[in-house]
């Protein structure tokens, strides 16, 4: 084996040599010795997986042997080295791989200077409310109409319905007395209109098609037929919000409405300060410490961030386009150059994010990533677990992650916390 190690900068270096086959091949007959030892099992791997293997553990005895010449220690690698070429020669395998060490990232840092002035925002009476008018709406009871008619758009109805897909009654097709206001997309397209004009007490077949994207992919195109029948039509009869009402709400005999109309201001406050964060103070966070901060960034990070945002803009290709897309190589490279500056400065925010998090403690459980992602989901209109396995399965629970330490720490600067 024979290792050259490229120091480029301070932080970046390419490892470059070759391996004799004959250490690969000794790898794949000592594996399989010590499989012929052991017991025969359904699971045992087939030549191809065990010379798999064998590659792979030369691959990382290859990285280890440049490590170890140019002193780089473990602890000190960021991210997963980046295969830059790899050759098989007449007697031998030739690698070239891209290998990162973390920047240093000075933390001593007067936030006075970074942080963007901003008036914090005072909720005004006439939000509060207006705000508590909905709320006590809200809570309104339903009653039925005094006098019955057919139903109208907007109408709240009180429904049975059993949903059949080839005469065949389906699972989470069926409910009894299920309140259903008529506009609000609640069921699938079509279903709603089709109850305009019902009367009480009447049943309808109601036919149409499940959407072809939709989330249960055992329904999704299918035809059903759901029978429905009309018990009645409610209303709801506004509610006067008092003291009375604000001791049932907070669930506390000593509350008041003034009580309530506080924790509303609070409300609204958290509210309209979440919308100017997001929208006006956190970009202008970023700009300026990406303006103040000057340091080599890791080259295999900044090439993977390439690739996950060239995986996010051709995700809505169709199959021909991505086939011509990964044929055309200029027009591959032309779109990685058009991310690069800004992968680079993901990287290098998440970089100066974590220096500056370490130093002031801030830490993120697993549980407050979940209950972000359900309170996005329930903000969004989408399904919980749908999300979160979303997340799970393509890798972003750690971004998830990073973006929550990213904000308490720009609370911390901005003094959030106070």
């Amino acid at each position: 084996m024979k290792v050259t190690v490229e120091k480029i900068d301070d932080i970046n270096y390419i490892l470059s040599g070759t391996v004799e086959n004959s250490l690969i091949k000794e790898k794949v007959e000592k594996r399989k010795a010590e499989i012929a030892k052991g017991d025969k099992k359904d699971d045992t791997p087939t030549d191809e997986t065990i010379e798999q293997d064998a590659a792979g553990e030369v691959f990382k005895d290859f990285i280890a042997a440049g490590m170890k010449e140019e002193n780089i220690s473990v602890e000190s690698i960021l991210g997963q080295p980046g295969l830059k070429k790899y050759e098989q020669r007449k007697d031998e395998l030739f690698f070239e791989v891209e290998l990162s060490i973390s920047p240093k990232v000075h933390t001593d840092v007067d936030y006075k200077e970074i942080t963007p002035k901003f008036t914090k925002p005072v909720a005004s009476p006439e939000d509060i409310e207006k705000k508590l008018t909905e709320f006590a709406l809200k809570q309104a009871p339903f009653t039925a109409i005094p006098t019955p008619k057919a139903v109208e758009n907007d109408d709240v109805c009180v429904i049975d319905f059993e949903g059949f897909i080839d005469g065949k009654e389906f699972e989470g097709g069926s409910a009894k007395n299920f309140n259903l206001k008529i506009g609000s997309d609640s069921f699938i397209p079509g279903f709603e209109e089709k109850l305009i004009g019902m009367n009480y007490g009447e049943t309808r077949d109601v036919i149409l098609n499940f959407p072809d994207d939709y989330q249960a992919e055992d329904l999704a195109g299918k035809e059903a037929k759901f029978v429905v029948t009309l018990h009645e039509i409610q209303e709801q009869h506004p509610i006067t919000p008092d003291d009375a009402f604000a001791k049932n709400i907070l669930s506390d005999d000593k509350a008041t409405l003034s009580t309530l109309k506080e924790k509303f201001a609070d409300q609204i406050t958290s509210e309209e300060l979440s919308r100017v964060y997001m929208n006006e103070i956190k970009p202008k966070m970023i700009e300026a410490l990406l303006s103040k901060y000057d340091f080599t960034l890791p080259n295999n990070i900044v090439e993977q961030e390439i690739d996950a945002k060239v995986r996010e803009k051709t995700r809505a290709y169709t199959q021909e386009q991505h086939k011509e897309f990964m044929e055309d190589k200029g027009k591959f490279m032309e779109l990685r150059e058009s991310v690069r500056s800004a992968a680079r400065d993901s990287i290098k925010i998440a970089l100066i994010v974590e220096a500056l998090a370490d130093k002031e403690d801030v830490e993120v459980l697993e549980n407050e990533v979940h209950a972000a992602l359900g309170y996005q989901a329930m903000m969004a209109g989408q399904d919980a677990q749908e999300l979160l396995k979303y997340y799970q399965e393509n890798n972003l629970m750690t971004s998830a992650k990073m973006g929550l330490i990213e904000d308490k720490l720009f609370g911390i600067m901005l003094g959030f916390h106070k």
